[in-house]
């Protein structure tokens, strides 16, 4: 693979973004009204005709939650209500991105995509310099994502119309603060 980019695309799970979904009532109804859907579709197309390797983030625990932080205002009740275990219909990604064989899967515990898991040993491995960053929520791993990539020396780049948050405002809120540290533009914008 020629490119020093990566498209990410993070957590679009069953859990979160299928209508049917255990938290399809957040972000669903978002990323519709935003068009998320086809856009991360037209994202992950552009991706590959350019030769970009396409990776895939998601959030899940084991089925004993042993990884799950009870005291996390994010994450404690995913024990009880039986979301992101690994291994389940809801962790798997969205069928629309699907991913393809070979294509990187990075499984986080936490929020950040970079925080114990194999997400930088792979982008440093492949020289990559430049994260094109998608998914749900914006406020939560995209934010991440792009704050501590920036703080790793990757170019960032947020792909807007491809993120969701739950609320309008929180979207809005979380891309205002991103613009410091990343560039934002549209998948039909963006260089690939």
């Amino acid at each position: 693979m020629a490119s020093d980019s990566i498209l990410l695309v993070m957590d679009m799970l069953n859990d979160l973004v299928h209508p049917d979904g255990m938290g399809g009532k957040s972000y669903v109804p978002l990323c519709r009204e935003r068009g998320v859907y086809d856009n991360t579709k037209l994202a992950i197309r552009r991706a590959r005709e350019a030769g970009m390797m396409v990776g895939y983030v998601r959030v899940g625990f084991s089925p004993d939650y042993a990884e799950c932080p009870p005291g996390s205002p994010v994450f404690s009740k995913a024990r009880d209500n039986k979301i992101f275990t690994l291994g389940s219909w809801g962790t798997e990604v969205y069928s629309d991105f699907a991913p393809q064989k070979g294509d990187p899967d990075i499984v986080k515990h936490r929020v950040s995509p970079f925080y114990g898991t194999k997400l930088e040993p792979l982008l440093r491995a492949q020289g990559i310099r430049r994260l094109i960053l998608t998914g749900v929520s914006t406020n939560g791993v995209v934010s991440a994502a792009v704050r501590e990539g920036h703080d790793r020396d990757y170019q960032c780049v947020v792909l807007e119309d491809c993120c969701a948050g739950a609320t309008t405002e929180e979207h809005d809120f979380a891309l205002a603060g991103l613009k410091r540290y990343a560039t934002i533009t549209k998948a039909a914008d963006a260089q690939f």
